[in-house]
């Protein structure tokens, strides 16, 4: 019909980078996304006030010079936090999915042309788990490498997607998620948690189906120190440039408070279940904190446990056996594990 508007077709993709900082690490990000073979897709960067906005802002109009039309990027008249950028990410984003990425990685080659076939084969996916790998200094530097099963694995939606789902949330990068279900999930109730993913992972997946995969998507930058505590929701929690005792706390505790939240306005029940799963991986939650002092250490341990992990031996084993071995052995410990094995070990709430 003469006249008639046609709407633009959507993309499969939105590729969200919060970037705050690290401006350096921008450009080999952004190769990493135009490498792909895989098109179908935009760029959405939220810029939330950070010092190095200048030259955030410089790399992007580069970069959009080079490929008119496909990156859409903001500035954030305040300080939205963690939490609040990736919300503010979904908000801006149009494609099918938000693909999130870290500003200071990488997506691996032919990731979304891999994630595209994933969907392809499953339907109603509200979520896909990633494999991923820690690189130190270069990409052919891989430290670890992390992957949940060996095979591709479909959840049914509800308690068993979000119970397997939940806890392997917590990497931002090659965080994938049904763009329409987190828009419509928004809530500020768990700003200063730094998860707000895995608000998005219990919301979007009371519906939703979750599809794992094996296949390594992102690599990780094992080498720069956190950013977080400069929004008025992280101010007072998080101290940037390290994770301090207290972080870890508020972050664990921000976790269990968000499913604690599913099983009261949903009536899905998992807060044992995802507790249990916590304690039987509890290494990465003290991993950074094995060198305090013993009163310290002590404490910590002490107030995890008030916060209900008593209960469970493996939590006991790891804070133990982490502290007498510290970082290093028990890195390269697990590091050797799943090289055996082929992925993390199973057990728990993951079968």
């Amino acid at each position: 019909m003469a006249g008639e508007q046609i709407a633009p077709t959507r993309k499969l993709f939105s590729i969200c980078i919060p970037a705050y900082n690290r401006a350096r690490h921008l450009a080999p990000l952004l190769d990493s996304v135009f490498e792909q073979a895989f098109n179908d897709f935009e760029v959405v960067i939220c810029e939330d006030v950070s010092p190095e906005r200048a030259q955030i802002a410089s790399i992007v109009e580069q970069y959009q010079a080079r490929y008119p039309g496909v990156i859409h990027y903001y500035e954030n008249p305040v300080n939205l936090g963690y939490d609040g950028n990736i919300r503010e990410l979904v908000n801006r984003s149009n494609g099918q999915f938000c693909f999130f990425m870290g500003n200071d990685d990488l997506l691996c080659p032919n990731a979304l042309a891999t994630v595209e076939e994933i969907l392809a084969r499953h339907s109603n996916v509200g979520f896909v788990l990633k494999g991923y790998a820690w690189f130190d200094e270069t990409p052919d530097r891989i430290a670890q490498t992390v992957k949940y099963f060996d095979e591709e694995r479909e959840f049914n939606a509800g308690a068993e997607a979000i119970a397997v789902c939940f806890r392997r949330s917590g990497v931002i990068s090659g965080y994938i998620v049904d763009r329409d279900s987190a828009a419509h999930a928004a809530t500020t109730k768990f700003d200063g948690t730094l998860y707000y993913q895995l608000y998005l992972t219990a919301s979007v997946l009371r519906n939703k189906k979750a599809v794992a995969t094996p296949e390594v998507l992102v690599l990780c930058r094992n080498s720069e120190p956190p950013d977080f505590g400069h929004s008025n929701s992280e101010k007072g929690r998080y101290k940037p440039g390290s994770y301090t005792p207290e972080a870890r706390v508020n972050m664990v505790s921000g976790a269990l408070a968000i499913i604690k939240d599913l099983r009261d306005t949903s009536g899905i029940d998992l807060v044992d279940s995802v507790m249990r799963d916590y304690a039987h991986y509890f290494y990465a939650y003290i991993r950074d904190q094995l060198s305090l002092p013993l009163h310290i250490y002590y404490r910590l341990y002490r107030t995890f446990g008030r916060l209900g992990f008593d209960r469970y031996p493996t939590f006991h084993v790891y804070c133990a056996a982490g502290y007498v071995l510290k970082q290093r052995s028990c890195d390269a410990l697990i590091k050797t594990v799943r090289g055996f094995l082929g992925s993390s070990p199973r057990w728990g709430t993951a079968r």
